[in-house]
């Protein structure tokens, strides 16, 4: 698999649709009658690859739908926006945690979710000031991994190890939240990964529910 940062191109729409194709086929012809493997790589491959990076965060708040919604269910009069952000740029780290630290922006903000939101065209070329950070090289990781599992357990899938598969499959289910709490949560998703890949290589029986 191309190991670039994503464009989020046409070509990034036809990675996804040819392996959940795949996925399907295999499926179809290799545990005939079962179902679930095909619909879980539809769906949280999606999920990897549809991350919201900083660019997509700024094109939402700029939008003026944003504003328009907020205004529709508070008094408009009185509106005031503060945004909570960690920067990942210019967040400086808690000493206790060594987790960022959140700065509060005024509704100035919303200029500057308007520029950042025109520099998307930036977004997976070596001009991109945001994809060198730690957090958006583990997004693209994390996408790279799942393609590369998948192909594998397209090429083993059984009829007995179909459900081991589909376990695998759902694991970016648990792969939830923002920043530091992603990262959390990622860390016990790989480790419930790695034991059901374990058991579907050894062909054995599954010992833990791959999504809670």
């Amino acid at each position: 698999m191309n190991s670039s940062p994503p464009t989020k191109n046409a070509a990034y729409a036809g990675r996804y649709r040819g392996l959940v194709a795949a996925a399907r086929a295999a499926e179809a012809a290799q545990a005939p009658g079962k179902t679930g493997f095909a619909e879980a790589v539809a769906r949280y491959l999606f999920k990897l690859m549809a991350y919201k990076d900083e660019y997509e965060v700024a094109r939402l708040y700029a939008d003026p739908a944003f504003l328009k919604q907020v205004r529709n269910e508070v008094d408009g009069d009185n509106l005031r926006l503060t945004f909570h952000l960690a920067p990942p740029l210019f967040a400086r780290r808690d000493k206790t945690t060594g987790e960022p630290r959140k700065m509060s922006f005024g509704p100035w903000m919303l200029n500057v979710f308007a520029l950042i939101a025109k520099f998307r065209f930036l977004r997976g070329t070596a001009l991109d000031p945001f994809g060198y950070t730690a957090e958006r090289r583990t997004e693209r990781r994390l996408v790279r991994d799942y393609e590369q599992l998948v192909d594998e357990l397209i090429v083993r899938l059984a009829s007995d190890n179909h459900h081991l598969a589909v376990g695998l499959a759902v694991i970016p289910e648990k792969i939830r939240g923002f920043g530091h709490v992603k990262m959390r949560h990622l860390t016990a998703a790989k480790a419930d990964e790695a034991a059901l890949l374990e058991q579907f290589r050894a062909g054995g029986a599954p010992l833990l529910k791959a999504a809670e």
